[in-house]
């Protein structure tokens, strides 16, 4: 039977704090990447106002060279490091770049560069430091500690990562499961969304699996270990984020596949110029500075500015329109995405039940009253939704006494002298919940209930399948009834149910293609990390998913999901038109100097401009007109 009677909530509060997850982060002050980028900037700011106020010369060179050497000396030994395995990586370049600058007088130009790839480093970072600390607070969901029962009925608090297969453990009301495991005697109810997805506590009675994190009820439950420590559900979702994870921090952005070809032509022709012609007698001075100003126009700051703006830009964008885009990598692999995958539960769905549907030869106002006032001391879930909606409906709601709530069963109260019960139906219509109503051991209605839809969830999935040209698919834990309801609603014709989180990897596996996975559970958080591209619903969702998403929602209208994947395509096409611009300067320039004279103020003239020319091509994207929801 199911029990939904007493406060989960406030049993946990009162007998159990200490269970409750709570990911804190450390300042971000505390990771070295940042505190170098926001010395190198602080830095390069106090230089170009120096220099701009008419400050001595000699005044805002040491703060720029400051600049140089606080922003540019990590990337610099990463170069380095990357020289001994015998590669070149654009990191060495542009300090190289930045110093051939400042040699020639642009000291201004090459602090520029710097901050760019300090700034960039530091985020990169801190999302990377953010989703391990997560992954680790993850483990907080299973207690620490549990109640091993011994023979004799004695009881001992052990260790929880000691449980060993077979172990019985008691569970008391409101405490979080400490191992996976198989119900041997007690009925209750358990909150299991984080594991499972399922958007209401699951009955629980002997021979029912129960998982570690997952919170009881108010029910008791004497449980049966069937899994080692390492090896239950939520040990496994930490494991497969850790490795999905680490699979896709090695994504580049495009123009960083191209960096080896790239570096080693550019070191090689400006090595070229500058020794070759020394060999054939040429003088030091104008063989450097042919060779300088060759680097110069050859650098790939334009080709830098070609990509970032562009992304940085439309990640403001969409920031000001409630969605978080954690970095231009996750925004340009959301312009690619070609399939979408959503959850159910708190993505499709609220998260929370409502009154569907009354069933009764009385009235229904006075079924729905007198079920309201027997749950009106309850916290359910279900009695919350009933209660809501004897509010909505403006109902007199009649005082009750002698209120009592039985694990398992439901709950009792007197009303008008009468005794009135609510207890769960056997079965439901739909894959909904149902809920039975009896005055005095008399049955008098049948109150249905099911997951409130998010209203924008029709559009967006609208929106999706004409964006990618394929249809959205459902992963969900929840039941098959359940989730084809849903599915039916929003238009979903591929639905895959009662998945564990595994299993939703799995299914993300076997779609193929750059999948886009929208979700916002614990659950999640592997098919999250494993897809081409992650986006979590931040309103109701956990922590660990939400770092470990590409892209959050802040609110909850699900429209900006669609919206946002246009976004990122616009900025594709203008970072890909960026490169052509930039591309095209230094082609142009290279050749002249190549082949050519060209004088230095008019290559670094050249240089400057196609770089302020891409950076407000890229600044388009920061307009309303850009953003379509």
């Amino acid at each position: 039977m199911f029990l939904y009677g007493a406060s989960v909530t406030s049993t946990l509060a009162v007998n159990a704090p200490h269970h409750t997850p709570h990911l804190r982060h450390r300042s971000v002050f505390a990771i070295d990447e940042v505190r170098w980028a926001a010395v190198a900037t602080a830095l390069f700011l106090a230089g170009l106002a120096t220099k701009l106020a008419g400050g001595p010369s000699w005044s805002w060179w040491v703060l720029l060279l400051g600049c140089y050497a606080t922003g540019g000396w990590e990337p610099a030994l990463a170069g380095l490091r990357a020289l001994r395995e015998r590669t070149l990586d654009v990191d060495l370049l542009m300090i190289v770049a930045a110093i051939g600058a400042a040699a020639i007088g642009q000291v201004v130009d090459g602090g520029l560069l710097i901050v760019i790839f300090a700034t960039s480093g530091a985020l990169e970072a801190v999302l990377t430091q953010r989703t391990a600390d997560s992954v680790r607070g993850l483990l907080d969901l299973a207690p620490q500690r549990a109640t091993l029962l011994l023979p004799g009925n004695r009881e001992q608090e052990v260790d929880a990562t000691t449980l060993r297969i077979g172990d019985e453990i008691l569970v008391r009301p409101g405490e979080r499961i400490s191992g996976d495991g198989v119900v041997v005697d007690g009925r209750s109810e358990a909150d299991q969304a984080s594991i499972t997805g399922e958007s209401l506590p699951v009955p629980k009675e002997p021979g029912s699996e129960v998982f570690a994190g997952s919170l009881n009820g108010t029910g008791g439950l004497r449980v049966q270990i069937t899994r080692a420590a390492r090896d239950t559900v939520i040990a496994r979702i930490v494991a497969m984020v850790e490795q999905a994870s680490a699979t896709k921090a090695k994504t580049q952005l495009f123009i960083e596949k191209v960096e080896q070809r790239y570096s080693l032509g550019m070191v090689a022709v400006t090595l070229a110029l500058f020794a070759v012609p020394l060999l054939f007698g040429a003088a030091l001075e104008p063989t450097l500075l042919r060779a300088m100003t060759f680097m110069i126009v050859a650098s790939p700051c334009a080709l830098v500015l070609a990509t970032m703006p562009p992304l940085l830009a439309a990640i403001a964008n969409a920031g000001k329109r409630g969605v978080l885009v954690k970095s231009a990598v996750a925004m340009e692999q959301l312009s690619t995405v070609d399939t979408v995958a959503l959850d159910k539960t708190g993505t499709l769905t609220e998260g929370m039940p409502q009154v569907v549907g009354i069933t009764t030869d009385e009235k229904q106002d006075e079924v729905l009253a007198l079920a309201a006032a027997a749950e009106q001391f309850s916290e359910h879930p279900i009695g919350r939704a009933i209660a809501e909606a004897a509010r909505q409906r403006e109902l007199v709601v009649p005082p009750a006494a002698d209120f009592r709530a039985t694990p398992g069963v439901g709950v009792t109260a007197r009303v008008a002298q009468r005794t009135v019960s609510v207890h769960r139906a056997d079965s439901a219509p739909n894959g909904n919940t149902a809920v039975v109503v009896t005055v005095d051991q008399h049955q008098i209605g049948v109150i249905e209930l099911a997951d409130r839809l998010r209203p924008s969830s029709a559009l967006a999935v609208r929106d999706l399948t004409v964006l990618t040209g394929r249809s959205a698919v459902l992963l969900t834990g929840d039941n098959h009834s359940a989730a084809q309801r849903v599915a039916e609603a929003v238009g979903i014709t591929d639905v895959r149910a009662e998945l564990l989180p595994q299993d939703k990897v799995r299914a993300v596996g076997e779609l193929g293609g750059r999948v886009l996975f929208v979700g916002d559970g614990v659950n999640d958080a592997p098919a999250l990390a494993t897809a081409h591209s992650g986006i979590a619903m931040g309103h109701r969702g956990s922590a660990l998913t939400v770092d470990t998403a590409d892209a959050v929602v802040v609110g909850d209208d699900l429209t900006v999901v669609p919206a946002l994947v246009a976004l990122a395509r616009r900025a594709r096409r203008v970072v890909i038109a960026n490169l052509a611009i930039a591309g095209a300067f230094i082609v142009v320039l290279s050749a002249w100097d190549l082949f050519g004279t060209l004088p230095l103020p008019l290559g670094v003239a050249g240089h400057e401009g196609s770089t302020v020319l891409v950076a407000l091509n890229g600044m388009r994207l920061l307009s309303r007109r850009a953003w379509r929801s």
